[in-house]
């Protein structure tokens, strides 16, 4: 299989065409000259030394090399590798709260948009390991499966919005069970299932969904994001939302739930607030998980051709400085860009 690595380089291979078409030009008007100066047979029989091919012969090695270096910009890469690397790490499930209330702002910028920062820095800190993307409010549902590509799970994490769900609520119960079921079948792997929401209209069964997995060798952990005070919850038109009464809507963090949760799990509860103090105490307690060796994703390898293609353009640069565009008086016997 052949590709390139940096495609749009090959679109400066136009050059080629159009340094050709400016040549014939150049030719034609120099032609036209010559004419105007004398008769062409009695000027060739005046400069003898003047070869008709030499110069075309320059001219296209050098566009030929042109081609080459510009082939070589745009890495050529021949021949696909099928592996299956393994490492050393754990497996990881995020399952994050996209409900309403994590629009509340009591934490900058707000509960729903420092969860994300913290999900990044997180991933950040991953080298051999495996992570995956559950989103969840009333339902839940896999936003990404569980993989070693870090730059896809951050991809998937930008693109995610409270409308992703329409049915409100706090249905951790379905995520940590979502989570449990989308693991590798890898045996001797350390597995964490982090909780981050603000608890809110909890649906309840998320206790007992968080015993279940202990059983399995999972550790939930729970981050509670929000202020226990309550912050009301902006309606993304410039006020904030209100009940049927017409009174604001004001979202607490249940600590006490998210907790409850924690333990059941066997892992730890972190509250999350402007610092980065919890961003500190989850990496730590996710370097305490038992690491095993996982086997990371199929993927294709490709073996880099650009040097070939280097190669080959520096011969040729080095043919047409060794042609003359006149004819060398040491080889006027030798008749190779004469007809015979």
């Amino acid at each position: 299989m052949f590709r390139f690595e940096n495609p749009i380089f090959l679109y400066l291979l136009v050059l080629i065409p159009i340094l050709a078409l400016v040549r014939l030009v150049l030719m034609h008007q120099r032609k036209g000259k010559l004419k105007r100066f004398g008769d062409l047979a009695l000027l060739k029989q005046l400069m003898p030394d003047v070869s008709k091919y030499r110069p075309g012969v320059k001219f296209w090695l050098l566009m030929t090399a042109l081609a080459l270096l510009i082939i070589m910009l745009a890495r050529p890469q021949m021949g696909t590798k099928i592996s299956h690397e393994k490492r050393n790490g754990i497996e990881t499930m995020i399952a994050l709260d996209i409900s309403n209330s994590m629009k509340a702002e009591d934490v900058v910028p707000s509960r729903l948009d420092k969860s994300k920062m913290l999900i990044e820095n997180m991933v950040e800190n991953f080298t051999n390991d495996k992570v995956g993307l559950i989103v969840f409010a009333g339902d839940a549902f896999i936003q990404l499966p569980i993989t070693s590509d870090y730059v896809s799970a951050k991809m998937f994490l930008q693109s995610i919005d409270p409308h992703l769900i329409a049915t409100q609520g706090t249905n951790i119960a379905e995520a940590i069970r979502l989570a449990m079921n989308a693991f590798t079948q890898q045996e001797k792997i350390g597995r964490a299932i982090i909780v981050i929401t603000d608890g809110e209209d909890h649906e309840g069964g998320a206790i007992e969904m968080a015993k279940a997995a202990r059983k399995k060798g999972m550790r939930v952990f729970v981050l509670g994001i929000g202020s226990a005070k309550g912050s009301p919850i902006p309606d993304g038109e410039g006020g904030y939302m209100v009940d049927n009464t017409g009174n604001e809507v004001m979202s607490a963090l249940n600590e006490q739930m998210c907790q409850q949760v924690a333990e059941a799990g066997g892992g730890a509860y972190i509250h999350v607030d402007n610092t980065n103090v919890a961003q500190t105490k989850l990496n730590n307690e996710l370097i305490k998980l038992q690491t095993g060796q996982i086997s990371s994703t199929i993927y294709s390898e490709y073996d880099e051709q650009f040097q070939a293609f280097g190669i080959l353009a520096l011969l040729l640069l080095i043919i047409e400085v060794c042609i003359f565009e006149s004819k060398n008086p040491l080889t006027k016997r030798i008749s190779i860009f004469k007809k015979k």
